[in-house]
């Protein structure tokens, strides 16, 4: 029979035992080693049979158990002890405090998935993850962070695999009573919920739930509610699925109803009000829409609304190509705004020119999510120096009239959360030599260039370290790949084989992440011989562990599983080589610390970031890597490898393929693979050892979240907060109205001529360190000369005569406009390199409430008969 109702029954603790409650539902446990510890203790295999889980854990003690630890006065002193360590960690002072006075009093951070936990399955990869690590690591460094998502009730989908290895999805209902969530209550004790209007007099309603992540409130807005109807409640249904218009209906409740939620926090528990809005990536792009509905409907003019919005948001991309971004039809988006739908004191027009790709290139009737995001924010960032780059290129077409360079997109590198992937075998091997404080400082908030006293740690010690890790794992993936076995229909009878499965003592690889055709799952089978040979070779083999999920739309994606699978399948080389399904975070945190070299072959330069890396690194594993993402950025011979890649324009994909695993195949037969085995002294592999010491000591400090966070309050929060402090009403009608005059008179603004003036011809030759003195007649029309900076752009030149690395400097104007309407600029030009020199002069709008020059995407330039020989100098 089938229940018609179902409730979660909560036990009832003992008195003695009522902090283990708030230590349950306060998910810092799930990167506090003693927390963890403390919950284990109580009942070991009941720990194991939660799978980690402090809630279901304590939903499943009995009377007795809960009777015995409450007399048991050496658990109650260690319960006592983690609840008041609980509650010196969110309420002390932490390195955000210690900062000067200005920073934001809060920031609210937006994302469509968060990766905090296995007991809260709100992610599916990166993306998640990332945001997950960003909200411990501001818990860590008291940062006053909101979180802001989607709660789905069937999160994203579990994989298994079929007996002939193609992936099948499944989808668990979660009971949002069974996880640690609070849903959020009015003083009269109602459930809090937002509202929005859709088209046809419909309403989507939705409860906050509210997750606590150490000192970080995470609210999470269901859909799930009773009065809403079905196709409403089922809004929030899954991560990632559904079509375009439920697509849209997710996001619009994530930023819209999200925004609602934040202000309801806030009214319901005194919590300081944002100053920052941050956007991780263009799904909560329409948060920035229902700020300026806050503020037309006190009256705010549109255009200064939207000038005091962009001044206090920050928009992070995480998308290399066009293809990744979410994007609508223009005629769907209107439909659902405007006098019929949500916001309906805005104008539609201006929220869809908010969005529209309308810039060359583009595609003038899609809704771009990414675009609207930038349009949005003051401040932007990609997640490596060289994604920030692509960005700058990738939407160049806003800013027209500046190199991609200049486009004001800057970069701050992802990192990940130490105290969460760092296994507590390696922790332990520190702390030995620092103190568990030091420690645990230096994992969390970093700050340092180096961790030198990784030194200190004996080879002994490091390869110890190494082989018990890989122990663990040959352990976990045994366990997993008969439990996968068993799903495929095998019998026990069958699987005697995988108790030899993976050697503790054999070099181990691992490759985990998404299967987007992008990172390129099979590129190491593309020479199957080739691979066997590494995998079996009689002296130094290889191991290799992969896990993946390809997307459930995606069946391209789940080919490359199957063909994956079907090699591991091999009785020749499923010893060497497993595919394990459901790859998640459970299975992360075991599988990062126990490979020695973690793999990652992307097509350059698609790969964002690239997180997975970073947490191998943390515990010892070497990178080999394409360059791309934050390998590009910080890889070094002395700590890892990097894979050539093919990527001339003349390469077809399948050469390119061919090229680059043959390239993977040489390092790994002809460096990786001799560094592990070749031992020396004491049998131990001198060079690989060194190598895992300096991957700790100089990529550790690096890769840390807390750096990543640290980047984010300096360079893009505390700017933020003060732009938006100085944009009140007054202000930002001043700067839109001064906006609109400046695009309205730009059509008038024009560089005339340039001249360089000096005592003797330069005749296209200078020495080092001469200088000359520009002279530039511009018109600005109806403009004034403090609307404008006239610029010297100089410095080296390539080939083509276009300026690389240039350094800008003002001109000043000589005096009163001439009877022409002429004005006279002049300023000094020194050559200050040797080589090829050139300069050339431009005119930017200036105002003092501007974040960068190029905001506004306006420049006028000379045209080429202005200036004599094009300006280049030196040769």
């Amino acid at each position: 029979m089938k229940a018609i109702r179902r409730f979660s029954v909560r036990p009832v603790l003992p008195e003695p035992l009522r902090p283990l409650s708030e230590l349950a539902r306060n998910l810092r446990w799930s990167w506090h080693a003693e927390t963890r510890e403390l919950f284990q203790s109580a009942d070991p295999e009941g720990w194991r049979a939660a799978c980690g889980d402090p809630l279901r854990l304590l939903g499943a003690l009995s009377a007795d158990r809960l009777a015995a630890l409450s007399g048991d006065r050496r658990f109650r002193r260690r319960l006592a002890a983690a609840a008041d360590d609980l509650q010196d960690y969110v309420t002390g002072r932490r390195w955000y405090q210690e900062q000067p006075a200005g920073l934001p009093a809060a920031v609210a951070y937006f994302s469509p998935e968060f990766g905090i936990t296995a007991a809260l399955p709100q992610y599916s990869g990166g993306l998640g993850i990332l945001a997950g690590d960003h909200l411990k690591a501001a818990s860590d460094l008291g940062v006053p962070l909101i979180g802001v998502g989607l709660l789905y009730r069937h999160g994203y989908f579990r994989q298994s695999l079929s007996r002939e290895g193609w992936q099948q999805e499944h989808y668990p209902l979660l009971d949002p009573n069974e996880l640690p969530l609070a849903v959020l209550r009015e003083p009269d004790g109602t459930p809090s919920r937002v509202t929005l209007t859709l088209p046809g007099g419909r309403r989507l309603l939705a409860h906050i739930w509210q997750a606590q992540v150490g000192r970080v409130p995470l609210l999470l807005l269901d859909s799930d509610v009773e009065e809403n109807a079905p196709g409403e409640r089922d809004v929030t249904d899954r991560l990632y699925g559904g079509g375009s218009e439920h697509r849209l209906l997710q996001e619009m409740l994530l930023g819209i109803g999200g925004v609602r939620a934040v202000r309801a926090y806030c009214r319901l528990t005194g919590h300081p009000a944002p100053e920052v809005f941050h956007t991780n990536e263009g799904h909560a792009g329409f948060l920035g829409l229902e700020r300026i509905r806050e503020l037309t409907s006190q009256g705010v003019e549109f255009d200064a609304a939207l000038e005091s919005v962009r001044a206090g948001a920050v928009f992070t991309t995480h998308t290399p190509v066009p293809a990744g971004i979410d994007r609508f039809d223009r005629e769907l988006v209107g439909r659902h705004f405007g006098d019929d739908g949500e916001l309906p004191g805005i104008d539609a027009g201006h929220i869809l020119a908010l969005g529209l790709e309308t810039y060359p290139g583009g595609e003038s009737n899609l809704f771009n999510m990414a675009v609207m995001g930038l349009r949005l924010a003051q401040r932007a960032n990609g997640v490596s120096t060289l994604h920030g780059q692509v960005s700058r290129e990738m939407f160049a077409g806003l800013w027209p009239g500046f190199d991609a360079e200049e486009v004001p997109i800057a970069s701050v590198t992802n990192g990940v959360h130490a105290p969460t992937w760092v296994a507590p075998e390696v922790f332990r091997l520190g702390a030995r030599r620092v103190g568990i404080g030091r420690a645990e400082e230096a994992l969390s908030v970093g700050g340092v260039e180096r961790w030198d006293s990784v030194a200190e740690i004996s080879d002994d010690d490091i390869w110890q370290l190494r082989r018990t890790l890989r122990e663990q794992l040959v352990e976990e993936v045994r366990e997993r790949l008969r439990a996968s076995w068993r799903e495929r229909g095998a019998g026990t009878a069958e699987l005697g084989w995988i108790d030899g499965v993976l050697d503790p003592d054999v070099l181990t690889i691992g490759f985990a992440r998404r299967v987007p055709s992008y990172k390129r799952l099979t590129l190491m089978l593309r020479d199957r011989d080739r691979l066997m040979e590494l995998l079996l070779h009689p002296e130094r083999p290889v191991q290799i562990v992969v896990a993946g999920k390809a997307h459930p739309a995606d069946d391209s994606g789940k080919r490359l599983v199957q063909e994956l699978v079907r090699f591991a399948d091999d009785p020749r080389v499923r010893h060497r080589i497993v595919f394990l399904p459901d790859y998640g975070m459970a299975m992360a945190q075991k599988l990062y610390p126990g490979c020695d070299v973690w793999l990652n072959n992307p097509l350059r330069p698609l790969e964002a970031c690239g997180t997975s890396g970073m947490k191998a690194a943390l515990n010892g594993c070497l990178n080999l890597s394409v360059l791309d993402g934050w390998w590009d950025e910080w890889f070094d011979p002395d700590f890892g490898w990097a894979i050539p890649t093919a990527d001339g324009s003349g390469t077809d994909e399948d050469r390119r393929d061919d090229l680059e695993a043959a390239a993977l195949y040489e390092l790994l037969a002809q460096q990786v693979t001799p560094c592990f085995y070749d031992r020396g002294p004491g049998g131990l592999p001198v060079r690989w050892i060194e190598m895992v010491r300096r991957t700790l000591a100089t990529l550790g400090p690096k890769v840390l979240a807390g750096r990543m966070v640290r980047e984010y309050v300096e360079e893009l929060y505390g700017p933020a907060a003060e732009a938006q402090r100085a944009l009140n009403p007054s202000a930002a009608a001043e700067l839109s109205a001064w906006k609109a005059r400046v695009r309205a008179g730009w059509s008038g603004v024009a560089v005339d001529h340039v001249e360089a003036v000096t005592d003797s011809p330069l005749n296209g030759t200078a020495e080092l360190g001469a200088t000359v003195s520009l002279r530039v007649s511009v018109r600005l029309g109806e403009l004034e000369p403090s609307d404008v900076e006239v610029q010297a752009v100089a410095g080296r030149v390539d080939p083509a005569d276009r300026l690389t690395a240039p350094a800008t400097f003002p001109l000043k104007p000589t005096g009163a406009a001439g009877l022409d309407g002429r004005r006279l600029y002049e300023g000094p030009l020194t050559f200050d390199r040797t080589g090829p020199f050139g300069y050339t002069v431009r005119i930017l709008p200036a105002h003092r409430l501007l974040a960068d020059g190029a905001e506004m995407g306006l420049v006028a330039v000379p045209a080429e008969a202005s200036g004599e020989d094009g300006g280049v100098l030196m040769r």
